[in-house]
Formats: structure tokens, sequence, C-alpha cells
């Protein structure tokens, strides 16, 4: 990689580099039902292909997915970035965060600060996010982000729902 990934800090969270370390914990979650809206599940070796993707993502791409850390504790919470891998139609903000989580609006900073980010250093304004029509926590959460439904549509050959974002503002 010829540039470092960058972090970014909101109040409570610290989007940074995915690695090696948040292995296990990622391996845990693939391994799980939970898993399935992103590809998995998944068994360690595959797991261990998807963090190095993550990674790789970066190096290609010059942007990808942070991990995203509590500030305070340090603990590993989901991620969230802008993903474009050739399967999409075009480069998508996307969030995972882990059940231990969820409900305490960490989803909603890292995903604003993401877009903000995507926005300012990638010129990539009003992405999209791509999400199943099951997944009622993340449809309310691109909602709350002032995303809007646009269309239905295939992702990874699985039906999904395309919301666009709204432009950030300057």
């Amino acid at each position: 990689m010829t540039d470092p990934i960058p972090v970014l800090d909101t109040q409570r969270l610290t989007l940074r580099a995915p690695r090696k370390s948040d292995l296990p914990t990622l391996t845990a979650f693939f391994e799980t039902e939970r898993s399935h809206m992103v590809g998995g599940p998944a068994d360690a070796n595959e797991t261990f292909a998807k963090l190095a993707s993550r990674i790789g993502h970066w190096a290609i791409r010059g942007h990808g997915v942070w991990h995203i850390e509590h500030r305070k504790t340090g603990d590993f919470l989901g991620w969230v970035g802008i993903g474009n891998p050739p399967a999409f139609d075009e480069p998508e903000l996307g969030w995972t965060l882990f059940a231990h989580a969820e409900g305490q609006g960490y989803a909603y900073e890292a995903a604003r600060a993401a877009r903000a980010y995507a926005a300012v250093h990638l010129g990539l304004d009003s992405p999209i996010s791509y999400i199943h029509a099951d997944n009622s926590r993340s449809l309310a959460l691109a909602a709350k982000l002032g995303a809007t439904y646009e269309r239905e549509g295939v992702v990874l050959n699985k039906p999904c729902q395309v919301w666009r974002h709204p432009k950030e503002a300057a």
C-alpha cells in the first residue's frame, strides 16, 4: 500500500484500519447466522480471506471499510465504509454492528463520518446502500441518515433494496 488507511475520530468512536487482532472477533461473528446479510456464515478460512480483502480493497481502490472501535474502551464494535468491488453498480456506504453494540447510535455516528469523508476526500457525494428488505434495523438507519429508497436491486446474486444517500452539505 502506498497510502495509510486514514483514522477518523467521532465523539465516541474511532474508525480505523482492519487489523490482524480483529480476526477472532470477525471469525466468531461470521460463524453465526447473524452474518447472513453480509456474506456469511463463513468458516475461519473464509473469514481470513474477508479480512485480507478489506485491507486489499484500500490498496486497490484507495478507500474501503474501517473497523469501528469505541474510543474509551477499545471495544471492536463492527465496521463501516465505502465498498466498490466489481459486482457493485457503484460505490456503496455499508455498515455492520455486532449485537452488543446495537441500539446505541454507533452505526449512525460511524456512517455519518464515513459518508462525510467519502464526499470530501473521494468526491463521492450521494452514495448508495444495498440493504436486504428484511433488515429492518439497516432500513431504519438509512432513513435516519436521510437516504431514500431508489429501487429494487441484486447484489452478489441476492435481492436487495438500493437506497440513495443525500448529498453532503458543503
